[in-house]
């Protein structure tokens, strides 16, 4: 089935208006309300108008003769009018010497706008012929008049800003030319090209995305519209591969046609061949690459999009894009940005900075046992991305490059990670897949990522740092708990042996020192456990409180002040508490008031119940802490004001230990008047011992 005449000229004509509306819809939804925004925005749609006027008329012939003439005189005035503005922005002083053009043009549109073929041969018999001509030439001046804009637009635009511009002057330059062809062939054969006429709507079609390019360039017209480099990209490969396809289905017919008996054969097998041919093309990276390079060298200001950079960074810094290490990571996205396909890098760490990963690189292209200390010291300094290829003009980075660097052929560029003010490594990119020349853009846009890259590699060796430390931390905590038992159970044995020499003849001292050894024997045992299972136990028992507080009390009543008991409840209320533990607790908090009064002072323990629980007050008169030192100091483990004589844990092991049983800890002290630590226990009534009892298990 092929396509008629008139059929390819509906097509063309709606293939224009669809495009120039959704050129207008682009720019209605952007403009911010400026003349020049508004002109352009008027040609379009003028443009829009002309071309459904046609596709209807080359359908149906349907549309009056006076309105489509009406449609081309308004087309060609609008973009003589935008034209007008452009140049008014460029230079008023020119605007104002083409101010009779600009009349001219208004005017001469305004008389094409009338229908005189219909009333002026009525008043002047045999007219006609004239008119027609008329008509006809008074296009031709207009589409003249646009020409010559265009080429004024083209010669005041300075050199350095036509990349701006020169879409819109090859478009718009390119449409007047046809035009004039069009007008100037039917004033002189006395007929119009049905030929050149049907091909007008794919004409403009084929321009609409010269214009849509110099719309984007040209932001000073009020407009955000912005073509998107992956679209121009994609577009560019689709109608790379149509025409690639359109050509080969050309050479199939012909080989269908004239390949004779083998014909049946090699059809087939060509197709084959060319899909596949295609399929390599698609996917090769370095036409990918150069097609990249040529549309951004081409199409845009700027060769990169950096939002879009920006944000692909992140992904791929952050592991979203791609499942590997980190130093992988940083090679892919400092690489993908100037298209090279791999690289190498080296960390900088305390004892030097070593060779981490390569990302598609061969092995043989870097020297991996070296060791890049003097090179970083070099670029610290600095902190600039080296071309491998040139010598550096810093003499401290050249003398440090090795030789197998400085002669590689394989490796390009030396992009130094710098975090804050230090150096956190460097990036060996090979050489991209087509050949680029290296400018500022590229070395700042990998400057800025490769910073981006060392606060990620920072804050990667903080978390080794840290998580090394958290298990230091752990082992410490845990042996710093055992230090502290010990400490307590050296202190139990010292006393025995000093009074041991004394009272080794009395039998109520020996049967106390052997109960005091074995509790001692107990307590190791149960500390070895402790370091063979590396948490500590936490073995609940249900007891009476009172017989475990005289037990501490009598453990520190060889130190002076002495405690004083006072009891103010019946002494048989239970609680439900690791008894040791509790036991060695408060020991430690009688010992801490001790040591805070002097040795006149007063230490009194007093143990009280309520409904709900069984409280322990140690109360002392002793030099007593500020509320910030309690609030912010107290409770902290290894925070100690006792220097090398204490551990910093008895406050944080008693607090931890009561919060476990769900009590409370509570301390009143202000400097001068002393403390009082408020043990806090709920009582085990026989509601709470299953519920105990299960979680001990």
């Amino acid at each position: 089935m092929f396509l008629s005449p008139d059929l390819i000229g509906v097509l063309g004509y709606a293939a224009d208006a669809l495009a120039m509306a959704l050129l207008g819809l682009l720019l209605l939804t952007t403009w911010r309300g400026r003349l020049q925004g508004g002109l352009l925005l008027l040609a379009v749609v003028a443009s829009v108008a002309w071309a459904l006027l046609l596709a209807v008329q080359v359908q149906w012939h349907a549309v009056p003769v006076q309105l489509i003439w009406a449609a081309e005189a308004v087309r060609v005035v609008t973009w003589c009018l935008f034209l007008l503005g452009v140049l008014g922005q460029l230079q008023r002083g020119l605007v104002e010497r083409l101010r009779p053009l600009r009349w001219s043009i208004l005017g001469c549109g305004l008389l094409l706008l009338l229908p005189f073929e219909d009333w002026v041969p009525a008043l002047l018999p045999g007219i006609g012929d004239w008119l027609a001509k008329a008509r006809l030439v008074g296009q031709l001046l207009l589409t003249v008049a646009g020409l010559f804009l265009v080429e004024q637009v083209y010669r005041s635009t300075p050199w350095q800003h036509r990349w701006g511009i020169k879409f819109l002057c090859f478009g718009l330059g390119a449409l007047f030319v046809y035009d004039f062809y069009f007008f100037a062939d039917a004033l002189l054969f006395g007929r119009l090209d049905t030929g050149v006429w049907l091909a007008r709507g794919a004409v403009n079609a084929l321009v609409m995305p010269l214009l849509a390019v110099s719309v984007a360039r040209n932001p000073q017209w009020s407009f955000d519209l912005a073509v998107s480099r992956a679209v121009v990209v994609h577009s560019t490969t689709l109608m790379a591969a149509g025409v690639y396809l359109l050509f080969m289905a050309l050479a199939g017919y012909y080989i269908r046609a004239y390949g004779g008996e083998w014909s049946a054969v090699f059809q087939p097998l060509f197709f084959f061949g060319a899909a596949l041919l295609l399929l390599v093309l698609l996917f090769s990276g370095q036409l990918r690459s150069r097609l990249k390079l040529f549309v951004s060298k081409h199409f845009y200001s700027y060769r990169y999009d950096y939002r879009e950079e920006w944000l692909r960074l992140i992904r791929v810094l952050s592991g979203k894009v791609l499942q590997a290490t980190l130093p992988e990571r940083i090679i892919f996205a400092l690489a993908e940005l100037v298209d090279s396909p791999g690289g190498a890098v080296w960390v900088r760490e305390a004892d030097g900075c070593s060779f981490r990963r390569c990302w598609n690189l061969s092995p043989a292209a870097v020297e991996r046992r070296w060791d890049a200390a003097r090179l970083c010291v070099a670029l610290e300094q600095r902190g600039e991305v080296v071309s491998i290829g040139r010598p550096p003009e810093d003499s401290a980075i050249r003398a440090a490059m090795p030789d197998w660097l400085r002669d590689s052929s394989i490796l390009w560029l030396l992009v130094p990670l710098m975090h804050e003010d230090r150096l956190q490594g460097l990036v060996l990119l090979a050489r991209p897949r087509a050949p680029q020349e290296l400018g500022w853009e590229n070395i700042q846009l990998l400057q800025t990522a490769a910073r981006q890259a060392a606060s990620y590699l920072a804050l990667d060796q903080a978390a080794a740092a840290l998580f090394e430390a958290r298990q230091f931390e752990g082992f410490n905590r845990l042996s710093a708990f055992v230090v502290h038992d010990l400490k307590n159970l050296v202190a139990q044995l010292s006393l025995v042996s000093r009074n041991a020499e004394r009272y080794r003849d009395n039998p109520a001292f020996v049967d106390d020192a052997l109960h005091t050894v074995r509790d001692a024997v107990d307590r190791m045992n149960r500390l070895l456990l402790q370091l063979r299972a590396a948490v500590p136990t936490e073995a609940q028992q249900r007891f009476a409180l009172l017989p475990v507080l005289k037990r501490a009390i009598a453990e520190r009543a060889g130190q002076a002040p002495q405690p004083v008991l006072q009891v103010e409840t019946e002494g048989a209320e239970e609680v439900c508490i690791d008894a040791e533990r509790l036991q060695a607790v408060l020991r430690n908090v009688i010992q801490n008031a001790q040591d805070a009064a002097d040795k006149r002072g007063r230490v009194t323990v007093t143990l009280r119940a309520d409904a709900d629980a069984v409280i322990v007050d140690i109360d002392d008169d002793g030099c007593g802490m500020d509320e910030e030192f309690v609030r912010e100091r107290l409770f902290r483990p290894f925070d100690s004001t006792k220097g090398l004589a204490g551990m910093g844990i008895g406050a944080y092991e008693c607090k931890s230990l009561v919060a476990l049983a769900g009590g409370r800890v509570d301390v009143d002290s202000a400097p001068g008047r002393g403390t009082r630590f408020r043990i806090r226990l709920p009582r085990a009534d026989a509601a709470h011992v299953p519920q105990l009892a299960t979680a001990a298990m």
